[in-house]
């Protein structure tokens, strides 16, 4: 595995707020603050350090700053959504000259910004979400809104479609999950959508001590979380949901661990599982699309919850960041930190599974380049087929998941004690981590990133240091506004970052490999951060919710 932070300029010192691969080809399209949708070829490494980065072309329309970016799954349509409640449908021509896009449709019925959206997966439909609290289900080929989902009562920060059509779900900063399921009616002859909240997923009933009452705790995130982004995610065959923005406390008093949370298609009604991340909150999840073969590594706290005869691979980020799990282990296969300065916002895997690739609002992407087999073989999944989680889960009333305590006051010390963000030796990316015979071979790396695989991918293992640069709150600044409402997330964060990106190298179209020192760049900025020592690193274990 080879990965850092690309140095080049993606969006003219903007924040890149959106990626996604092309489902045919390693063409990556990126958008941003610079209201441009721009895409770009990427090549094998070879020899290099990192995957090699050339610029192709831009779309220039949108007027406001793009936020989310979707390829339909023929990779013949693409959908962008951005500021002001644009919604563009942008289609692939060909002609003698080339491959061009063009608009198709401008879809216009959200009252303000577009956070998300998402394509079904025959490509007929889309979902949005908006800072007006509301959900839009359009129908793309005639370009009209189907139906409003208005039932949040704060801005909606993520959307996910069920790939068997069945559900849909929503994320939003009211502190709430909703699960809608099609309960399509009949008019005038025609079938027509008609999707039904069908679950709210917002408290824990948490009993403090024996013979207590019971305590409602929330389960995400309020406003107050300094992202625009929940981006949550319908695993490839529909067994299960991730949802992000996770906070979780084990008691009134104690302090809440940030998470995200697994939810089983076989009860929708509350988590099956709880996977902790750092002191930073997971932002966004993204499912490789292919699925791939058992190792035979199952444990029986994984068999439990997936139950599944092959393995499925998502990433996780936090908003400093990422984590790359699997259905047949319990702790993270790998985890990357320290690559950027400012919030990732975005995360996107090419339709081989050989890059993935994040986005931060400091400017800049990073890549992480897999090799052949690395992540395992490819499973044929039947089509249309499901595995059921055959975990028995509690009973529930009223929408309010019910999640005892069990172990997780452990397993929460275990998590914030764990070394996650480790400082590492000079030089101009992360470079290549790699194994031999089991024993690890750290690269030099620049001062502020670190990879630290920590699972069963075979041929990558690092270590870190010890010390940890301790990431500041000040480097995500909120600021209300009055704009929209008294809670908004100021949008000067999607202007450009003047601390963090002054100090970066800005090389258009090229891609700069050793040359420069991030690790001096961070020492000089304005925010640069103190070390720390902190205790042996302990690995983060997903919890069981169980009764």
């Amino acid at each position: 595995m080879k990965g850092g932070t690309v140095q080049i300029v993606w969006h003219e010192r903007k924040p890149v707020l959106t990626l996604d691969f092309h489902p045919l080809s390693a063409t990556l399209a990126t958008a941003g603050a610079d209201f441009d949708i721009k895409f770009w070829s990427i090549k094998p490494s070879g020899t290099e350090k990192l995957p090699l980065v050339s610029y192709l072309s831009n779309l220039t329309y949108h007027s406001s700053a793009v936020n989310v970016i979707r390829f339909s799954s023929s990779g013949e349509l693409l959908a962008s959504g951005a500021d002001g409640g644009d919604l563009i449908i942008w289609k692939l021509n060909s002609s003698d000259t080339g491959q061009t896009w063009k608009v198709m449709k401008m879809l216009r019925s959200h009252l303000k910004d577009i956070l998300d959206l998402q394509w079904s997966s025959d490509a007929k439909y889309i979902i949005s979400g908006s800072v007006d609290n509301c959900c839009i289900i359009w129908d793309v080929n005639k370009g009209t809104n189907l139906q409003t989902l208005d039932a949040h009562a704060h801005y909606v920060q993520g959307v996910a479609w069920d790939p068997l059509g069945k559900y849909a779900s929503s994320l939003s900063s009211d502190r709430t999950c909703r699960i809608y399921m099609n309960k399509p009616h009949k008019s005038k002859g025609t079938e027509k959508v008609n999707y039904v909240c069908q679950q709210v997923i917002s408290k824990a009933d948490q009993p403090l001590f024996k013979n207590s009452q019971d305590t409602k705790i929330h389960l995400f995130h309020d406003e107050t979380l300094p992202s625009f982004f929940r981006r949550l995610a319908w695993s490839p065959d529909g067994s299960f949901l991730v949802v992000p923005a996770g906070s979780y406390k084990t008691n009134t008093a104690s302090e809440a661990v940030n998470a995200a949370y697994i939810i089983s298609r076989k009860d929708l009604s509350r988590p099956a599982r709880l996977l902790p991340s750092t002191n930073k909150a997971v932002v966004a999840v993204r499912f490789c699309p292919i699925i791939f073969k058992l190792r035979g590594t199952n444990s029986l706290d994984s068999v439990g919850v997936f139950n599944l005869p092959y393995r499925i691979i998502f990433a996780l980020a936090t908003l400093n960041s990422l984590y790359i799990y699997d259905t047949e282990s319990i702790s993270p296969l790998a985890v990357l930190a320290g690559l950027h300065y400012a919030a990732i916002t975005d995360i996107t895997w090419s339709s081989d599974a050989r890059y993935l690739a994040l986005s931060s609002q400091d400017g800049f992407c990073s890549l992480v380049e897999f090799e052949n087999d690395e992540l395992g073989s490819p499973y044929s999944l039947s089509e249309g087929k499901v595995e059921e989680d055959s975990k028995s889960t509690v009973q529930t009333g009223n929408n309010t998941a019910t999640v005892p305590t069990g172990n997780f006051g452990a397993v929460l010390s275990e998590s914030k004690d764990m070394e996650l963000e480790a400082r590492a030796g000079a030089s101009g990316n992360i470079g290549a981590a790699i194994s031999e015979n089991q024993s690890t071979v750290t690269q030099e790396k620049p001062d502020n990133m670190v990879i630290e695989a920590t699972g069963n991918v075979e041929g990558v293992i690092a270590n870190s240091r010890k010390n940890e640069a301790e990431e500041k709150t000040d480097d995500m600044v909120i600021e209300t506004t009055g704009r929209i409402g008294a809670a908004e997330l100021d949008r000067k964060r999607k202007a450009e970052p003047e601390d963090n990106a002054a100090k970066q190298p800005w090389n258009l179209g090229t891609v700069s490999f050793g040359a420069q020192d991030k690790a001096g760049q961070q020492l000089s900025s304005s925010k640069s951060t103190p070390l720390s020592n902190k205790p042996a690193r302990k690995r983060i274990t997903p919890i069981a919710l169980d009764p």
